[in-house]
């Protein structure tokens, strides 16, 4: 019996690898790609920041208005551009029931900051006990480069968000 060499078995079984270039090609494309997505990631993060802050606001100024109806006693709403945030007074948090409602929309999940508050020139919003506010108005935010209001129309007693587009 003779011994054959096994180089030919060898060549058989190797695998076939990627070059270097095809390897610096695929990078090359992912990095194209890349620079392709992010920004617009970005820019879709920095918009939907934004709409979650003024829905959180919409949300929140409706529910003192129900909270007025509801008690037949006046619900009052301070919001505060130094700190980014607001207070619902005479209305518990929701999760802590012994603390003041406070949201502060420069925190997580919003990054959002109070660019002017106007309900008849001061920053605070009174329903009445039947729900109607005492005054019209309106809250602007931005998060980069986008900015929402939401406004309260004193007659109607509406509570809407108005998109701005970004300048």
């Amino acid at each position: 019996m003779t011994v054959r060499p096994q180089i030919s078995s060898f060549r058989a079984t190797a695998r076939r690898a990627f070059t270097l270039l095809e390897c610096m090609t695929v990078v090359l494309v992912m990095g194209i790609l890349a620079m392709i997505a992010v920004p617009k990631f970005t820019s879709f993060n920095l918009q939907q920041r934004a709409e979650a802050a003024v829905r959180r606001i919409t949300a929140d100024l409706s529910m003192a208005q129900r909270q007025a109806r509801f008690t037949g006693s006046d619900r009052r709403i301070v919001f505060s551009v130094v700190g980014n945030g607001y207070t619902l007074i005479g209305i518990p948090d929701l999760d802590h029931p012994n603390q003041p409602y406070v949201v502060s929309l420069g925190e997580e999940p919003y990054g959002a900051t109070i660019v002017s508050v106007n309900f008849g020139g001061d920053p605070e919003l009174v329903f009445d006990g039947y729900g109607n506010p005492d005054t019209s108005g309106a809250v602007v935010i931005s998060v980069g480069d986008y900015k929402k209001s939401v406004s309260v129309e004193a007659g109607t007693s509406n509570v809407r968000f108005i998109p701005h587009d970004p300048n």
